[in-house]
């Protein structure tokens, strides 16, 4: 025996801690580990995928596996690593095992997990499937009434918890939610009824300005029926709606007489003037006096002055311009024979009389002048 201990004292252990390195050391014993890899390696842990290999020993009974993968996926769920948590719960609803009350916690729990990472149908899923198993596991209805009502499922939220009621007229978090609920609920059915309303009461004012149009025989165009080349833009109706792409509106005061939003055009300029209410028995020199009372920054002749300015109107399917006179109604220029209304918004030129401009503009276009 002494000699056999003597060649003990003559070798080193070869399992000691080493004094520089004990504390790295030390961290891969899985009993002091401070936390363990997301991936064991063998080679490298080889005591360690030991005792996983004894943990998830796919030798013992289902329900035993799906329980240990179930702690593990708590142990995950508390460390807010909801991913994990999601898959540990997985891996044991693989196992299927026998008993649906486990099986039912694994679902509650995967939905418990999938809900805080976002993935509010899969939690729903799980949540309904868990029901399938055991109606009466509250958490689950808990889970799944919460679901529906993260989804805007106001009706369903109701319904989920008065099942969950029906087991426990106490329960805080049922009685929370369900409130929650019916008052989003109401508030819906109410931004429903309103919106119908309001559609109800569009449509019937759209239905009104288009007689309204009709009856003054005024064309519209509407941009379907520009990019169209073989339909022929001379319906009344030709118009789809009464907004246009700036978002104005043509309006029908309480007398029956119609405003329009109006562009008065200033090519030599590159500039424009736009009226959001032009009525309709008002004079376009009414218009310019007060638009041109004081003249524009960008009048740098200082030329725009009103009764020295001429409106005018293109006809593009004959490449042929209209003068409007200043003394005229807009309703007036409307019903001209060759006027078509773009997009619900008359847009007129407005050119200095006689000037270089003008005249350029005016070079190679049939112009029919008042007379």
């Amino acid at each position: 025996m002494d000699a056999f201990l003597d060649k003990f004292r003559s070798q080193q252990y070869r399992g000691r801690l080493h004094e520089d390195t004990w504390e790295q050391e030390l961290d891969k014993i899985p009993m002091f580990m401070k936390e363990a890899p997301s991936e064991i390696n063998p080679q490298e842990n080889p005591d360690l995928a030991c005792l996983q290999s004894l943990i998830f020993d796919d030798e013992r009974p289902p329900e035993e596996q799906a329980k240990t993968y179930k702690d593990e996926g708590n142990d995950y769920f508390k460390d807010r690593d909801y991913k994990k948590a999601v898959a540990a719960y997985t891996e044991g609803l693989s196992k299927k095992c026998s008993d649906p009350t486990l099986s039912a916690v694994l679902l509650t729990n995967r939905a418990a997990a999938q809900y805080h990472l976002g993935n509010l149908r899969s939690a729903l899923n799980d949540a309904t499937a868990a029901r399938k198993l055991r109606p009466s596991h509250l958490k689950a209805i808990v889970r799944g009434a919460i679901c529906h009502l993260e989804l805007r499922n106001f009706s369903e939220a109701v319904s989920w918890c008065d099942e969950g009621l029906r087991l426990d007229s106490k329960e805080r978090k049922l009685l929370e939610i369900r409130a929650k609920a019916d008052k989003l609920k109401r508030a819906t059915e109410r931004d429903v009824r309103k919106a119908k309303m309001k559609e109800r009461k569009d449509e019937a004012q759209k239905g009104a300005l288009l007689h309204a149009v009709q009856a003054r025989n005024i064309q519209l165009v509407s941009p379907a029926a520009e990019e169209d080349e073989e339909e022929e833009p001379m319906s009344p109706r030709g118009g789809l709606g009464s907004e246009n792409a700036i978002g104005a509106r043509v309006s029908l005061d309480d007398h029956g007489r119609l405003s329009w939003p109006t562009l008065f055009l200033y090519p030599e300029y590159g500039q424009t003037d736009f009226i959001s209410a032009f009525h309709e028995d008002s004079r376009f020199i009414d218009h310019l006096m007060v638009m041109f009372e004081e003249l524009p920054p960008w009048d740098l002749e200082r030329k725009y002055h009103p009764h020295h300015l001429e409106l005018y109107f293109e006809d593009e399917d004959r490449e042929e311009v209209y003068q409007v006179s200043q003394e005229s109604t807009l309703l007036e220029a409307l019903q001209h024979a060759r006027y078509f209304v773009k997009a619900w918004m008359p847009a007129f030129l407005i050119l200095v009389k006689q000037s270089p401009f003008c005249k350029n503009f005016l070079r190679g276009r049939k112009v029919h002048r008042l007379k």
